[in-house]
């Protein structure tokens, strides 16, 4: 092992010398390099708002105006840079600049003076970019708190001086600022192709806890140089974040910050105007994109051991398959059997059962489906119970990627959801947060 900057290679891989502690496992999930949208530049600074003086400001600023959409939390607790970046949409959805964020402090359910301090954060960046409505504001932390305006708006403006579109200077800088009790930052980037050209993808994610969103604490945004039209933008956003950010759990509580936006700056030569195969093209790979990223958060759940995949067959409509999954990922019973490597399916029946949507005991079925390829482990075939092998049952459970598999036998539709096992980590992580 040897040390190059600020950074450790172990056997050809590098990491960055803040995460060593990590498992190999984490590490690996950590981008070293990325492919960046034409026009977009990223920063993130310490403004000293956290107690542990880590960086605490993320920038991403584009050079050109965007099309932006965004989806919000549905918590009646809506924080004040919520409401404010709903503000700014509703007058501004063809040329916005920038998307400012703040960690450490959430800016919620803090009243009138919430309001102005987001207004203000939008403000000063209005200043910078010079153009009016030019950014979404969006903060993550602790709730109930005033946000220490003097740090925020000058943490703004030294962000804004050290934007860079370089991967280490800028865009990982950015998701480090995002982190709260986040333990890696959740970056991704791409190059993909697209009316024979091509067009790029960046995206940053947060969360780790206060995780289930329905549109945590989550936040996330992507930003792509393909031009899409507002309304079709907005659209493939929602379709996007069904299939993945409203699909997955950590400990089944929403936060009051929840907001996942994407901004398209038209850098690239790539352009959807209209509904057809290109925009569907761009709606998947948009989805995909989401997918990667509501992933990560599952990954780096508090104190999480296990990454669940909840694969719901059979269902009559997405919708109740898709309730399904989301019960059963909330199930306290369910979620710590996974982490006592306890194959007590029958928690899983019986959150089902109780999840609101119509089901026939007698069609059911419950599969856990190994990740390497091994054979799958039925353990009740159409409601009737399988002699189940304990023995391999555990050898599945020691895995730390575990396939859910339930078919409901009811018709043809299906949804996946990611969730994770619950440790007592969780609860030393949460019981002294604030902290």
């Amino acid at each position: 092992m040897f040390r190059l900057n600020n950074t450790i290679r172990i056997q050809g891989r590098r990491l960055y010398s803040t995460y060593e502690h990590l498992s190999a496992g984490k590490q690996a999930l950590i981008s070293h390099s990325g492919i960046y949208p034409k026009g977009f530049r990223a920063s993130g600074v310490a403004a000293l708002i956290k107690k542990n003086k880590n960086k605490d400001i993320a920038l991403v600023v584009s050079e050109l105006p965007c099309s932006g959409a965004a989806v919000f939390t549905t918590n009646k607790f809506q924080a004040a840079p919520v409401i404010v970046s709903k503000e700014t949409l509703a007058q501004n959805k063809e040329a916005l600049y920038a998307v400012v964020t703040n960690s450490g402090c959430a800016n919620a359910v803090t009243g009138a003076q919430g309001l102005t301090d987001a207004k203000k954060m939008r403000s000063v960046m209005d200043e910078l970019v010079q153009h009016p409505l030019s950014s979404l504001t969006m903060s993550t932390g602790v709730i109930g708190q005033n946000l220490p305006m003097d740090k925020i708006e000058s943490g703004i403006r030294e962000a804004y001086k050290c934007l860079s579109a370089e991967h280490d200077g800028g865009w990982m800088n950015a998701a480090e600022a995002y982190m709260t009790t986040d333990t890696f930052p959740k970056l991704r980037s791409g190059e993909f192709g697209l009316q024979g050209s091509k067009f790029r993808m960046a995206g940053i994610a947060k969360g780790a806890g206060m995780i289930h969103p329905n549109m945590a604490t989550l936040l996330g945004f992507m930003v792509t140089d393909a031009y899409v039209k507002p309304e079709l933008l907005q659209k493939a956003l929602t379709y996007a974040v069904d299939r993945s950010f409203n699909s997955i759990s950590i400990d089944g509580d929403m936060s009051t910050n929840d907001t996942i936006s994407v901004l398209a700056n038209g850098g690239s030569d790539v352009r959807i105007e209209t509904e057809g195969s290109d925009y569907e093209e761009f709606r998947d790979r948009l989805t995909a994109f989401a997918v990667e990223l509501a992933q990560l958060v599952v990954r780096d759940g508090e104190g999480a051991t296990k990454f669940v995949t909840l694969h719901i067959k059979g269902g009559e409509t997405f919708e109740s398959a898709k309730k399904a999954a989301s019960h059963i990922s909330t199930s306290m019973l369910v979620k710590t059997a996974l982490y006592g490597k306890d194959a007590n399916w029958g928690r899983i029946c019986a959150s089902l059962g109780h999840s609101g949507i119509d089901i026939d005991p007698t069609k059911v079925s419950v599969t856990f489906v190994p990740t390497d390829g091994s054979n799958r482990l039925n353990l009740m075939v159409k409601g009737e119970p399988e002699k189940v092998d304990e023995d391999r049952a555990s050898e599945i459970l020691e895995m730390e990627d575990l396939i859910i598999e339930v078919d409901l036998g009811l018709g043809e539709s299906e949804t996946k959801f990611w969730t994770c096992d619950l440790t007592h980590e969780y609860v030393t992580i949460n019981g002294d947060y604030r902290s």
